[in-house]
């Protein structure tokens, strides 16, 4: 653990000792917050903290927030004004904010007059100083401290990659692992790299330690995080540090998000296709546009005849790899041509799922200031029917896997049906659904697919349940 960090939380035990304390994480947004989340969640415990998940009983409350689009920023607002109240009753409640929206000087400042009931603020890549923080308040709290126990954290360019920190994971199965930090691609609609700063990379080093670590401790699937881990360069390249990986003893499959057209190079296919047991055969890759004028003006840095040969080699590479996709609809200036080729597109890449998305302006970025925007209506008419048009789609593309019987990891107990039915996970990233008589989270099992539809694959277990451990 980090040593810094280790003393502060040893320092804050003491303040806990007398009764339980809880703690509760709200995380918003992608899963690099996820990730952090459960950094913060980690060291709360370490200082002492019981997690909980209701902020009706919390002693300390962290709100992980997101700044992609404004509505995520509203709601983030929402929540934190809806803690008031608890404030109220419980002076010695401790309400911590980070997240991207505390990378934004305007929201840290709007917080400081607006919400005088928040205790901190801490900016992207400053989680190490969060127990500082804490300890900061309760000696104030018990009074051996004069002045505010609130304390700011504006947002800065020196950000740098913290290693050593604890880490409460949600799933004993899974397990989300950064490899590298920030944003340098500045496209024009997007506000990640104003609030998550420039790339950073983890050492390789590090990384394949914790995935070691990892994997003795019976995790199955391990997500590597960055955004956009296809420009990783710590000390190797993404795919090499796949390879390294990949190379590690024991059962688990390796994924890996989110990667840009720009940087999907041959060797991240190659190296796919020679670890099929390993790494996913599954490619998220945002496309966002079929036009090329609307590429150029949202500054990807790639045409669709790029993008056609990435997806040409991973194909036949790996004939049955499962491709997902970003389309944003709405963009200043996207006429009705522009939109037909996205439309076209899609009929040519024939993407197992979507994820679609009306573009909104975010006050910060090069497009918030773009003329010709698209009207409300006209928006929602195109996504409306590129929505319809991609459940056709995918609802054909999953009838490929009815009939083959396949390796799954068994997520939890599924939102529908009865309560007999899972939800599982196959090395493409399709969702499956299955009845089971006992709960099998976190197993391996094999199914045979008997049908599909646009959402998910349905299946029937080959063998009988494996016992539990």
């Amino acid at each position: 653990m980090n040593p810094e960090v280790q003393a502060l939380c040893r320092e804050i035990r003491p303040y806990l000792s007398a009764r339980p304390h809880y703690v509760y994480v709200r995380t918003f947004g992608c899963q690099q917050n996820v990730a952090d989340g459960e950094k913060m969640l980690g060291m709360a415990v370490e200082m002492g903290y019981v997690p909980c998940d209701d902020p009706d009983r919390a002693d300390l409350i962290l709100v992980n927030t997101c700044a992609v689009r404004e509505h995520a920023e509203r709601r983030v607002l929402s929540v934190i004004g809806s803690f008031r109240r608890l404030r109220e009753t419980r002076p010695g409640l401790i309400i911590g904010v980070t997240g991207c929206m505390t990378a934004r000087t305007a929201r840290v400042e709007q917080l400081r007059r607006s919400y005088p009931y928040v205790t901190f603020t801490l900016a992207p890549g400053r989680l190490a100083e969060m127990p500082r923080c804490i300890l900061h308040a309760l000696r104030r709290i018990a009074g051996e401290q004069r002045g505010s126990r609130r304390s700011f954290c504006l947002p800065d360019d020196a950000a740098s990659v913290e290693e050593g920190l604890p880490v409460l994971r949600a799933e004993r199965h899974r397990a989300w692992v950064p490899v590298m930090y920030g944003c340098d691609n500045f496209c024009s609609y997007c506000i990640v790299p104003y609030v998550r700063g420039r790339e950073r990379s983890r050492d390789s080093a590090e990384i394949v330690s914790e995935v070691r670590g990892l994997v003795s401790a019976g995790v199955k699937e391990i997500t590597l995080l960055g955004q956009n881990v296809n420009s990783y360069r710590g000390s190797c390249t993404f795919p090499e540090l796949l390879e390294q990986l990949a190379a590690l003893p024991g059962d688990f499959l390796l994924h890996f998000m989110t990667s840009h057209p720009k940087d999907a190079s041959p060797a991240l296919i190659r190296v796919m296709a020679e670890h099929p047991t390993r790494v996913s055969s599954h490619l998220h890759l945002p496309l966002q546009s079929g036009s090329d004028r609307i590429l150029a003006a949202m500054n990807r840095r790639y045409t669709l005849e790029r993008y056609r040969g990435i997806v040409r080699d991973l194909r036949a590479a790996i004939p049955d790899a499962s491709l997902t996709t970003d389309i944003i609809v709405g963009f200043p200036g996207e006429t009705e041509e522009d939109y037909e080729r996205t439309l076209d597109a899609l009929r040519e890449f024939r993407f197992d799922l979507v994820y679609a998305f009306v573009y909104s302006p975010r006050e910060g970025t090069v497009a918030a200031s773009l003329p010709d925007a698209v009207p409300e209506e006209e928006k929602k008419r195109r996504i409306n029917r590129l929505l319809e048009m991609q459940a056709t789609i995918s609802a054909e593309c999953a009838q490929r896997h009815v009939g083959k019987t396949l390796r799954v990891l068994v997520d939890s107990p599924a939102r529908v049906g009865d309560g007999d039915v899972y939800a599982a996970r196959t090395s493409q990233n399709k969702l499956v659904h299955f009845h089971s008589p006992v709960d099998l989270t976190g197993r391996y099992v094999t199914l045979r697919i008997d049908r599909a539809d646009a959402f998910a694959l349905y299946g029937t277990p080959v063998d009988e349940p494996p016992a539990r451990d």
